[in-house]
């Protein structure tokens, strides 16, 4: 439970400190990187949830393919970034995109003149995409935990009951742990619906909160009324690997 509770305590600090990163200096291998790079460039853009969380999974998955040595990891992690944007119908300009992306990686610079940089960094993204697509065969569509979230949340509203489910912020937790998982590769070896239960089963416990109805001696017995083909090691195996997202922080 300790554990659980530090993941919380890790939330607020980072809240706190919100020191700017300085990626070039980091370590691909890392794992958090690029992830962390694409959520961002993706806040500063205005991108909907599903499109980073679209982008992310593409970029994962792009590396599990290739050796990561051969590639600059920013400059798929913006094509990521980009091609999501395509998929999701989010309008992610691509101008914008390399502002964004030019600026986080070189804090304090001013926007790229129309120029030989601009037009080499575009003509890069949009290279990259083209062997994104290649090399996930043109498999870029993505089924998102992010709906069985909320067909979880919504139906346990009603377990709660409104006082109670509007005292609790059980909802923004879950989702915040959505969002951070996405920052792992391990994200693609879960069901989604899986992943979905995890999330809120760890906000349930950050708060302490006993679902109605439920034997304290069976306290884990609350998901399989959502999910029926999911085992209690599992379960937790799929929660540590959230917490661990916490644990590879960049410092």
């Amino acid at each position: 439970m300790k554990d659980v509770i530090d993941v919380m305590e890790l939330q607020r600090e980072k809240t706190r400190k919100n020191v700017p990163i300085d990626y070039k200096s980091l370590d691909f291998n890392n794992g958090f990187t690029p992830a962390r790079f694409i959520f961002e460039c993706g806040i500063k853009l205005n991108g909907q949830p599903l499109t980073l969380a679209t982008a992310a999974v593409i970029m994962h998955r792009f590396f599990r393919e290739v050796d990561h040595t051969n590639y600059d990891c920013f400059l798929i992690a913006a094509s990521s970034l980009y091609l999501a944007g395509k998929v999701k119908d989010d309008s992610l300009k691509i101008r914008d995109i390399i502002n964004v992306a030019h600026n986080t990686l070189h804090r304090g610079s001013n926007p790229l003149e129309i120029g030989d940089e601009y037009w080499n960094m575009r003509d890069a993204i949009v290279q990259a995409e083209l062997l994104i697509m290649r090399i996930l065969k043109f498999e870029v569509g993505t089924i998102h935990p992010h709906k069985y979230l909320l067909h979880y949340l919504r139906s346990m509203e009603g377990w709660l009951g409104k006082s109670q489910w509007e005292t609790i912020p059980v909802a923004r937790a879950s989702a915040s742990f959505l969002q951070d998982f996405h920052h792992d590769p391990s994200i693609l070896d879960y069901n989604p619906r899986h992943i979905a239960i995890a999330c809120i089963s760890l906000a349930l416990q950050c708060y302490g909160v006993q679902l109605p109805l439920i034997e304290d001696a069976d306290d884990e017995a609350w998901y399989n009324v959502f999910v029926k083909d999911l085992p209690k090691d599992k379960h937790w195996e799929v929660m540590e690997k959230i917490m661990e997202v916490y644990n590879r922080e960049i410092e």
